[in-house]
Order: C-alpha cells, then sequence, then structure tokens
C-alpha cells in the first residue's frame, strides 16, 4: 500500500503527519503560483484559502460570514486579520505568524450587518492597501478570491485595481502534499468506521435523519472537525437525487445511498455508498451493477497525463439516463478535486471536460461519482470513490466494500428457507400465483 494511516495523536516513535512541514508547503505553492502570476499580491476571504495560506481556524460557525481577511504581498509573507480574540490567539499560539507583526485584529462588513455608515470597508482596504504599499506592489493587480461589494469599492477608492485570483488559489491546492494526501486518507478512514455503524443500523422503520445523526456522532466521536452534511436518500426519492435528506421512514426493499462529507483537519471527504434495505429488486441490481462498470473504467484509465475528457468520455450523456442536457443532469456522473474544500480543481463533467480538458497529474486527490436510475423509475444507484493519482495509476482511499451491492437489514427466514435477496418490494411480484415469474 502506498498510502499509509496512522493514529490521530502525535509519538515520538513513528513518522507520521508532519504539521511544520505542511503548512510550509502549502504556503510555499501558494508563493510559488503567485510568482508565476501577473498579481502583486493575494487577498482572501474564503475560510479554505485564509487556512491555505495562514494555517488558522477559529471554528466552522465562521465558515459563511467573510469576516476575515488576509493577504499574501508578493515577496512578502502573509498577514491575517481576524475575529476579536481569535487575532490575540494567534499571537501566542501560532508563532508561524511572528506574533502581533503578522496576526492582527480586524473585521470585514458581517456581510452587511455593520451600518454603512460605520466605515468598515473603508477600514478594511485601507488595512490591506498599507501592506501592499509597505511591500512596494500597490500599483499591481491584486488577486481576490470572494469580495463583498462595499470592500469592492473601498479597495477602489485606495487606488487598487481588483481581479479574480481564485484561480491562483485554486492552483496552488490542486497538487496535495504529502501530509495532505495523509490527512485525506485519515478522513476517508473515519468515514470507513461511519458506514460499518450506518450498515449495521439500517433497516425498516428508521428515518432517513436517524441516520445523519448516527453517522455524525461516529464522526465527531472520532474527532472530525466538521460534519459538513450527510445525504441520505432512499426509496422513492432516488431518483431524481434530491441532494438532501428527509425525515422519511426507509421500508423493506428500499433502496438508499449516502453521502458523507467531513472534515479532519481541514481535509474533507466526498464518500457515496448505496445499500438496499432487507432484498433488492432485479432493477435495481442491474442498476448497481451498470453504475459500478461505469465508475470501474473510469479509475482503470487514471494515470497522470490522462485528461479529465478521457475519463468522461466513458460515461453516459444526459439523454441516456433520463436528462434534457447536461446542465440538468450535472453532478450525476461527475468528478471534483477533493483538499480543504469538497469541490476542489480537477472537475469532471460533460458539461465542460470535452472541450476544456485538463491533465492529471500526480498528487492530485479527487472523487469520481457515478448514478444510474433503475427502470421503476424511482429506485436509483449511487457511488463514489476518492482516488490519489500515483506515478504510475491510482491508489482508491474509500475503503468500505461497494463493488457488488450490499444488502442491510435483517435477514428473513421463510418455511422454506431465507428469503430471497434479489427480490421484488412488493411480495405478489414474487409468487407463481401473482404477477412474479
Amino acid at each position: 500500500m502506498a498510502i499509509r494511516t496512522f493514529g490521530t495523536n502525535a509519538v515520538d516513535w513513528e513518522e507520521r503527519v508532519d504539521l511544520d512541514r505542511l503548512r510550509r508547503e502549502r504556503l510555499d505553492r501558494l508563493k510559488a503560483q503567485l510568482d508565476a502570476s501577473e498579481f502583486g499580491a493575494l487577498l482572501t476571504f474564503d475560510f479554505a484559502n485564509i487556512r491555505y495560506l495562514t494555517s488558522t481556524h477559529i471554528g466552522t460557525w465562521a465558515m459563511d460570514k467573510l469576516i476575515r481577511f488576509a493577504v499574501l504581498p508578493r515577496g512578502g509573507e502573509p498577514v491575517i486579520w481576524d475575529f476579536g480574540s481569535a487575532a490575540r490567539h494567534h499571537q501566542l499560539y501560532n508563532p508561524w505568524l511572528d506574533g502581533e507583526e503578522r496576526a492582527r485584529a480586524g473585521i470585514s462588513t458581517l456581510r452587511g450587518a455593520f451600518h454603512p455608515d460605520a466605515g468598515i470597508a473603508a477600514d478594511v482596504a485601507r488595512k490591506v492597501a498599507t501592506v501592499l504599499r509597505e511591500h512596494g506592489v500597490a500599483d499591481a493587480p491584486i488577486g481576490v478570491d470572494l469580495i463583498e461589494m462595499p470592500i469592492l469599492a473601498a479597495l477602489q477608492a485606495e487606488g487598487l485595481t481588483v481581479v479574480d485570483g481564485q484561480q491562483v488559489f485554486l492552483e496552488a491546492r490542486r497538487i496535495k502534499t504529502r501530509d495532505e494526501i495523509s490527512l485525506l486518507a485519515q478522513a476517508c478512514s473515519m468515514v470507513d468506521a461511519a458506514y460499518e455503524e450506518l450498515y449495521e443500523f439500517l433497516r425498516p422503520g428508521v428515518r432517513e435523519n436517524e441516520c445523519v445523526g448516527l453517522v455524525s456522532k461516529v464522526l465527531y466521536d472520532l474527532g472530525s472537525e466538521y460534519v459538513e452534511g450527510v445525504n441520505a436518500i432512499s426509496g422513492e426519492r432516488c431518483a431524481p437525487h434530491p441532494h438532501v435528506y428527509s425525515d422519511r421512514l426507509i421500508r423493506p426493499g428500499d433502496p438508499a445511498f449516502f453521502d458523507i462529507l467531513h472534515s479532519h483537519m481541514g481535509y474533507r471527504t466526498c464518500y457515496y455508498r448505496c445499500f438496499a434495505v432487507g432484498s433488492a429488486s432485479r432493477g435495481m441490481r442491474d442498476a448497481y451493477t451498470r453504475c459500478r462498470e461505469y465508475m470501474d473504467q473510469a479509475i482503470a484509465l487514471v494515470k497522470p497525463g490522462t485528461t479529465t475528457a478521457d475519463i468522461v468520455s466513458l460515461w453516459p450523456r444526459a439523454e441516456e439516463f433520463g436528462f434534457p442536457d447536461e446542465m440538468a443532469a450535472f453532478a450525476l456522473q461527475y468528478g471534483h478535486g477533493v483538499g480543504l474544500a469538497i469541490w476542489e480543481k480537477p472537475v469532471f463533467s460533460r458539461l465542460v471536460s470535452l472541450d476544456h480538458p485538463e491533465v492529471l497529474e500526480e498528487g492530485m486527490v479527487f472523487a469520481l461519482e457515478t448514478y444510474w436510475p433503475a427502470g421503476d423509475g424511482y429506485s436509483a444507484a449511487r457511488i463514489e470513490e476518492e482516488v490519489v493519482v500515483t506515478a504510475d495509476g491510482c491508489e482508491v482511499i474509500t475503503k468500505f466494500p461497494a463493488e457488488k451491492l450490499l444488502i442491510a437489514g435483517r435477514r428473513y427466514w421463510t418455511v422454506d428457507g431465507p428469503l430471497p435477496s434479489v427480490r421484488e418490494a412488493q411480495s405478489h411480484l414474487n409468487t407463481l400465483n401473482g404477477s412474479g415469474e
């Protein structure tokens, strides 16, 4: 096995994830991308980009607030302005930020909650412009990932030229370091455990939201930083895929698929598995087989030099599984980079990849997702595997069994022996006197 997984504790008797190396190599990659660009600096309000740049974290409650910001000037070191006392915490516990020198108190507009006349936007712009002038890069464009309109106007009022910088951040994050790959594999191992518990739990009568609660508890007990979401989809909700769980009661013979997204030390998972509860219909079995074939064909092609167009060419067109076009079927036959966010570069989709292919490189980590609806009009199979591109191929880091459709729940016994695991959910369709064969 090329990719090792370790315990999450630090020990003196084994070399595990080297967090100092992680911080250093991430920043070095971003500096190299900045140097190769036309920008004088990068400015970030995005939670994942701030973490990649500064190795700071103040809790997932802040992810959607746009209250924190950090700047990387060309030839300089990152400066972060953080929320209230968080800045003081960084000064005490984040020596790589040189204390008060580069960990400073600051706040953005709270997405407009501050009164527009309070001058917060102008203060943000002034802070950023001061750093750029100190480094002599204020006359060059500044690349920004996400920005609120008042902040954009205030930066322009400071005389700064603001342009899209997200591509620079994502390009730096596209190839993972050895420590990032270890953390991504550890994150998957935690989901392996969650699926083990879920498989034992699934049975008629439990609700989709109970499955979400079970998975969340397992992950948090294992040390997950954040359970970003659990898609729990069952029964007739499987086609079309609604992408959200409900309080539906799971019934005998139901298909059920799940996507588990969580964060381990910032590194995400996107990891589907599909089950049948009690038994599977013939149509559901066949749908799963086809879904798995599309997955295996794609994985077999993954290696350095392959393109995203090569992969998506193996997958069916939207019209082949009931959708009018690729936009309507987006993310059903899909692939995406995984790192500090669940959707990073590269993207695999017939919507864009055939005309704008990206070349796969060693060190990329991405998820491949396939989907196929059954002929009954409501059942569907969904599978997802996360893969690491290696020097001569790839390694799959999602390990819960998925080569064949698993049957969860109680095994039922009849007077003639065990109830078949492949059967129609309506009993009369399985008898000679009914409509069955």
